[in-house]
């Protein structure tokens, strides 16, 4: 832990098992746009093992300054200066091979991860892919008692948040010319979700 830096003990848990799925699915060159970078621990931790990746760290106004900070400080040259991005709101005009997102869908109401999907699906080359990592519901059910205690902390804060259904985030991914292609279960009943673009 840096003084004076955000910081979560979840990011810093979760990021080897992480970067172990990612490196078996992302690109070894472009450009990778990292949605809700929040503290930038994960993508300062991961773009060193990805040297000809060139990372885009992005979150709402309100993130923007600790994020920056920990870039300055901790940011290797291929991760970029952070952009504002809401998803409800204007994206960037540029398009990715790439595109990582961890703990924001379950944080985020419906309506946000549907724009997420379909801001991801026009900012994706054909081909690319996207990566979203957090807790998932499976035909409808928690796959854990943990999950489900989870579920009902947040919904209790905000009744827009909730853990998705993967069945309904494929079906999303779909209407965006994106389909479901691999999953990777990691620790703490969590998953890292890829969905690749179609080509052409």
């Amino acid at each position: 832990m840096t003084p004076g830096l955000p910081y979560s003990e979840a990011c810093e848990r979760n990021r080897e098992p992480i970067l172990e799925a990612l490196e078996q699915v992302f690109p070894t060159r472009g450009q990778v746009l990292e949605l809700g970078s929040c503290s930038g621990q994960h993508v300062v931790f991961f773009a060193p093992f990805f040297p000809e990746l060139t990372w885009q760290p992005s979150d709402r106004l309100e993130y923007l300054e600790g994020l920056s900070a920990r870039i300055r400080q901790k940011g290797s040259p291929n991760v970029l200066q952070a952009i504002e991005l809401d998803v409800l709101k204007a994206w960037p005009g540029s398009l990715f091979d790439a595109v990582y997102s961890a703990n924001t869908a379950h944080i985020m109401s419906w309506e946000a991860v549907m724009a997420m999907f379909a801001g991801v699906g026009t900012s994706l080359f054909p081909g690319g892919v996207f990566c979203l990592y957090g807790p998932f519901n499976e035909g409808g059910r928690f796959t854990s008692a943990s999950n489900e205690d989870f579920d009902r902390g947040l919904r209790a804060r905000d009744p827009s948040m909730g853990i998705r259904d993967l069945e309904a985030l494929d079906s999303l991914a779909r209407r965006h010319q994106m389909k479901l292609t691999r999953q990777f279960p990691l620790p703490a009943n969590n998953r890292l979700l890829v969905f690749h673009k179609h080509e052409g």
